[in-house]
């Protein structure tokens, strides 16, 4: 039975489906909405419709874009021969963040994992190898994290990218193995980044 009225109920429901959040949270998240002033509360539920409705995915590196192609694809100040690889859109957050690399991206939208399902063909994979065959790339940068999944799918698109005769190189471990880019601070990644090794 319902502890809430059917309304926060449901809302509780849907805000304990996000990641990180628990009912108890949730039921946190739920009152505050609920005391939101009325325009405040309709500008957050247009913010999240427009995000499902306008938000796509960037038709050549695959990050997030709104209307075509990423502002970092479209930029003619960005080196375009060089491609920096990474799992999330977050990672190229990171690392965009950290306001150093130059370059452009590839995101791959995950990870090779067999335990959870997932292999090469549910990753942005061959989009990358016809990028790098049909776009001048004179380096790929592979930045996926430092864990188990993460290297293993360095190791896959090495063992692809080399023979197509492009320079590859990893970012050095200034992550420390089984953490995220995505919460590495700036001074870390463009360690990482300066310190990438040809592979």
């Amino acid at each position: 039975m319902p502890r809430y009225a059917p309304a926060l109920e449901r809302l509780i429901e849907e805000l304990s489906k996000l990641p990180g959040v628990g009912r108890k949270t949730a039921t946190r998240f739920a009152f505050h909405l609920l005391r939101l002033p009325q325009e405040e509360a309709r500008s957050l539920a247009k913010a999240i419709i427009d995000l499902r409705e306008k938000i796509s995915l960037c038709p050549i590196c695959f990050n997030i874009a709104e209307g075509g192609r990423c502002p970092i694809c479209t930029d003619p100040q960005r080196d375009h021969s060089i491609i920096c690889v990474v799992e999330e859109p977050h990672d190229l957050l990171a690392i965009e963040g950290a306001g150093f690399y130059e370059g452009v991206y590839h995101v791959l939208h995950g990870t090779i994992s067999p335990l959870e399902g997932r292999g090469p063909k549910d990753l942005r994979i061959d989009e990358l190898l016809e990028r790098v065959k049909g776009e001048g790339i004179r380096e790929v940068i592979i930045a996926t994290n430092p864990t188990v999944e993460g290297e293993a799918t360095a190791l896959y698109l090495q063992r692809l990218l080399k023979p197509l005769g492009v320079k590859l190189s990893r970012i050095a471990q200034g992550i420390p193995a089984g953490g995220d880019i995505e919460y590495a601070d700036g001074k870390t990644l463009q360690r990482s980044l300066e310190g990438r090794r040809e592979i």
